[in-house]
């Protein structure tokens, strides 16, 4: 145990900060280092932290309800990045004019793009119309739902290979079988 002002001349000497750690302690505890440094590093582990907690942003992806295929397909995809890099999306389906009197296009619409996103994003509720805009909300499928989904899928295409095998296995010796007689 070290007095303040021997703790404060021994930083002095190096050219180091006194600072104080554990305040609430008795006595209270202090390091002897450079606090410049010390604050750096802690705003680049607060940052990564930061990084690592990233809650899903919402993106937005607006459609008319009587879109191309190929243009459609291209907001899929798109949709898919998004929710592969863990965002909700909100897919809008943007009525004008006439169109209004269609919904049932605009629910077909919805119904391909949920479809086409099934393994990889989840729905959050109905689709909602509200005046000329519909709109839905997909977010990512957990990742321990994905993970049990490609394992269930490893191990029936497992068992297809065994079978396979086993077979072909089964037919080679019944060709053996036929040469050697």
């Amino acid at each position: 145990m070290v007095t303040t002002d021997k703790a404060q001349q021994m930083a002095n000497e190096k050219g180091l900060d006194l600072v104080e750690v554990a305040p609430t302690a008795v006595p209270p505890v202090c390091k002897i280092l450079d606090y410049g440094k010390y604050r750096y590093e802690q705003t680049k582990k607060e940052k990564k932290v930061r990084l690592g907690q990233r809650s899903g942003l919402l993106k937005e992806i607006r459609v008319r309800p009587q879109v191309k295929d190929h243009d459609l397909d291209i907001k899929i995809n798109l949709a898919k990045k998004f929710v592969l890099e863990g965002d909700k999306v909100k897919v809008l389906v943007v009525f004008r004019g006439r169109q209004m009197v269609h919904p049932e296009l605009g629910i077909k619409v919805l119904q391909k793009v949920a479809g086409d996103l099934k393994g990889v994003a989840q729905l959050d509720g109905q689709p909602i119309h509200e005046g000329r805009i519909m709109s839905l909300i997909l977010s990512p499928v957990s990742a321990r739902q994905t993970l049990s989904k490609e394992n269930k899928e490893n191990k029936e295409a497992k068992e297809t290979r065994e079978a396979k095998a086993s077979k072909e296995v089964k037919d080679n010796k019944e060709i053996r079988v036929k040469e050697t007689v």
